[in-house]
């Protein structure tokens, strides 16, 4: 496999994803060599990332008007490791790498139905003050959550 910076031991990593969300590629997805167009790839890590929190009762604290804080991508990166074209069917797997005061670093896999890898990402959410912009620490609630899923990841 091919070496990729923010994966150390690659059986390990894949064995820790315990998420996933389906996918299917749209034609208007894809470019003039009907593959499936790099940019794309960002907004399946957007699905699956929304979708993750969501199931780990986040998103929901985001969504709320009482709510303070809203979730901003910091950094993302991708390494394509397979073509995808129209009409594939995928899965996107999602895991908490590591979890700051503000922010979470998130993990990604794309797998298509034989079970080929086609594509590894991370990028790091921060959670920021929704009137001030600024960074804004996780509550006890929100971090008891992210904690709670690395740990059902790891068992």
């Amino acid at each position: 496999m091919k070496n990729i910076a923010y994966i150390e031991n690659f059986d390990d990593w894949i064995n820790g994803f315990t998420y996933s969300y389906p996918v299917k590629v749209r034609f208007s997805e894809t470019d003039l060599f009907g593959h499936l167009n790099n940019t794309k790839v960002f907004v399946y890590f957007e699905e699956g990332r929304i979708e993750f929190f969501k199931e780990i009762g986040i998103m929901q604290q985001w969504l709320t008007s009482a709510g303070d804080g809203i979730p901003v991508t910091s950094d993302l990166q991708c390494n394509y490791l397979r073509q995808l074209f129209f009409d594939e069917r995928l899965d996107v797997f999602v895991k908490i790498n590591a979890i700051g005061k503000t922010s979470v670093d998130l993990h990604y896999m794309i797998k298509n139905h034989q079970g080929e890898i086609c594509i590894t990402g991370r990028g790091r959410m921060v959670q920021v003050h929704k009137k001030t912009g600024k960074p804004f620490e996780w509550d006890e609630n929100m971090m008891e959550k992210l904690k709670s899923s690395i740990v059902s990841a790891n068992i």
